[in-house]
């Protein structure tokens, strides 16, 4: 790790024994940290765009991008690159039979659910709704027309897939359509956030 490497060695040191799920949490370390890394390559690159097209956008639906950038590259990070840090490491797979594809639904959310520890199925349902929840709030905002549910939710669908295609490609995940569907879930909660904290800000 470049920036939190101190920071979770000490939590390791001092939580590792008592979280059963600690793998977890180093995942999430490791992903935030490079999350950290890229964020700042593309906030360099970003605010030189700006300034070489003299660019004169609000700075508060700039700031949204940033989020909406930092949110999704977290995301990649802790789904589809999480087995590395630099591109040059990465490993494709690209004879893997579609059969290793879980095309039935709910079959692996169930797998957990009967499984020994409850955290896995509780992060695997209710982690994978959380996570696209900002997608469903971020996206119609930073649109520079009006969208609607339908569009929102669509695109969040297909980023989904998107994940779950890359997954499986470079072998860092179970391909499942259960994600998929809860990942198109979080975005409709997320899209129906939106649309509620939109009309109560122009209806005052």
């Amino acid at each position: 790790m470049i920036f939190l490497g101190p920071l979770y060695d000490w939590v390791a040191h001092t939580y590792s024994g008592r979280i059963n799920h600690f793998p977890l949490v180093r995942l999430t370390f490791y992903s935030l940290d490079k999350t950290i890394l890229y964020f700042l390559i593309f906030l360099g690159l970003r605010l030189w765009w700006r300034h070489h097209r003299h660019y004169r956008g609000q700075w508060g639906r700039e700031i949204l991008v940033w989020l909406f950038v930092f949110y999704l590259m977290l995301v990649f990070a802790l789904t589809v690159f999480r087995g590395t840090y630099f591109p040059w490491q990465l490993q494709f797979y690209w004879h893997r039979p579609l059969s290793e594809i879980n095309w039935q639904l709910w079959t692996q959310t169930a797998k957990l659910q009967q499984g020994q520890s409850i955290v896995d199925f509780i992060y695997n349902l209710f982690g994978n709704i959380a996570w696209f929840i900002p997608f469903g709030m971020l996206y119609p905002v930073l649109r520079q027309r009006r969208i609607g549910m339908i569009q929102t939710v669509f695109t969040g669908m297909a980023v989904s897939v998107c994940i779950e295609a890359l997954q499986f490609i470079l072998y860092t995940g179970i391909t499942d359509v259960d994600d998929v569907m809860f990942n198109t879930l979080g975005a409709l909660v997320g899209y129906l956030v939106y649309w509620v904290a939109h009309r109560l800000l122009h209806h005052r």
